[in-house]
């Protein structure tokens, strides 16, 4: 009875019957992304492997996201070089500055499918699991690997199932929910462990907010965290899909642990510095003065993200500095066509193109000593958006609110 990470590892692997939890495998990869920041490791490895061509130019994918545009010197040659190996080794599926965040993109683009195994050289590659696709990050060297010869040894991941019941309240989003779940379990409390989150609360969920979900599991040490598709996947994919695929579901009776939340009372939620896990209601500390706003990331930063920030902005200015990035050019264009761009910008919102902004404290947002930001991305540790700069976790409409009274606030219904 296996789940489907049990399955999808099978696949790969070439096994007839099922793997095991702990079971050592080495499964053929599917698609594999690295981005501007850890292409340039891994092609450094690739290299020191005496590798000449990668295994297949195709299934390899590429996007700028970390530092675009470049904002220096030594961050402009590195990219050069990378756009240069890549063109060498004809890898096609190349997305340079300004096509967005890494899983946005790499999701948009149909790489992420029902039943597939992805991996990307980003911790945060869980996001392709909202498409019932075990995905999963790596390190550059195990990159290199895959470059050289498309498969990586796993260990079979046992399998934890999360059941999510009651009514969410409209002022409670997937990140509250992400957030809770990492608050009670902890940042360790799914170390190695595949997490297939289940029940009516997910399946209500679009696709936009099952990524949110997906994203933060690594934040409590998730190999993979997985919701099984359905007829939102399947239409989110019709006309992406980069190719075909079969879709996977777990066996009845196949997890390891199963654990149930009722969130019809949850609040909107706060990762306080500098633990994701260290996680309050939002109503607990409600009044913090706040320096700056960002809505963007991975996380939070697609077309349901800016349209939640602009329907509470709309007609109003925001009162401290507020920066909102799209997460892909897709999304920054049917932002455009539908309006939001221009309620935000009337609103006092600084707008930067797509791409990962201030997130990992390169450039565009990055925070002055002691400042505050409150923000929609998925990490608050020490010196994350700036040496002595404070990040607070929180939701698109939590941070919205924020921006508009100028300390940290509840949305209201």
């Amino acid at each position: 009875m296996p789940t489907i990470s049990q399955k999808i590892l099978a696949r790969a692997s070439g096994n007839n019957s099922t793997v095991e939890p702990g079971e050592i495998v080495e499964a053929a990869i599917d698609y594999a992304m690295s981005h501007d920041g850890t292409s340039v490791l891994a092609i450094k490895a690739f290299k020191e492997m005496g590798c000449d061509l990668v295994w297949d130019p195709g299934r390899i994918v590429i996007p700028f996201d970390h530092i675009v545009p470049a904002n220096n010197e030594t961050a402009a040659t590195l990219q050069m070089e990378v756009r240069s190996w890549a063109k060498e080794q004809g890898i096609t599926n190349f997305f340079d500055c300004g096509s967005g965040i890494c899983h946005q993109v790499f999701s948009e683009n149909g790489f992420a499918l029902p039943g597939s195994l992805v991996v990307g050289a980003d911790s945060h590659s869980c996001t392709y699991g909202a498409f019932g696709a075990f995905g999963t990050g790596v390190g550059a060297t195990d990159m290199a690997e895959i470059y050289s010869h498309g498969s990586l040894w796993f260990k079979v991941p046992e399998t934890l199932a999360i059941k999510i019941s009651g009514q969410l309240k409209n002022t409670v989003s997937s990140k509250d929910l992400a957030l809770m779940i990492i608050g009670d379990l902890g940042a360790e409390g799914a170390t190695y462990r595949s997490i297939e989150y289940i029940g009516p609360v997910v399946e209500d969920l679009s696709i936009s907010s099952r990524m949110t979900l997906c994203n933060m599991g690594v934040e409590m040490g998730a190999k993979a965290t997985i919701i099984p598709p359905d007829k939102k996947t399947y239409s989110f994919l019709k006309g992406r899909a980069k190719r075909d695929f079969r879709a996977v579901f777990s066996d009845p009776g196949s997890y390891n642990e199963e654990k149930e939340y009722d969130v019809s009372d949850l609040e909107p939620q706060v990762a306080i510095p500098f633990r994701v896990d260290n996680v309050r209601p939002v109503s607990e500390i409600e009044g913090l003065e706040v320096d700056q706003v960002f809505v963007g990331t991975c996380t939070n930063g697609r077309l349901d993200d800016l349209r939640i920030a602009a329907d509470i902005l709309k007609g109003r200015t925001v009162k401290i500095r507020t920066l909102a990035i799209p997460a892909s050019r897709e999304v920054l264009m049917e932002a455009l066509q539908i309006g939001i761009i221009e309620i935000l910008v009337k609103a006092g919102v600084m707008l930067a193109p797509p791409g990962c902004g201030p997130c990992l404290g390169a450039h565009m947002g990055v925070l002055g000593e002691g400042e505050i930001c409150v923000s929609t991305s998925n990490r608050n540790f020490p010196g994350r958006m700036g040496k002595g700069g404070l990040v607070y976790l929180v939701s698109t409409a939590t941070a919205a609110t924020t921006a508009l009274n100028g300390y940290l606030s509840s949305p209201v219904a």
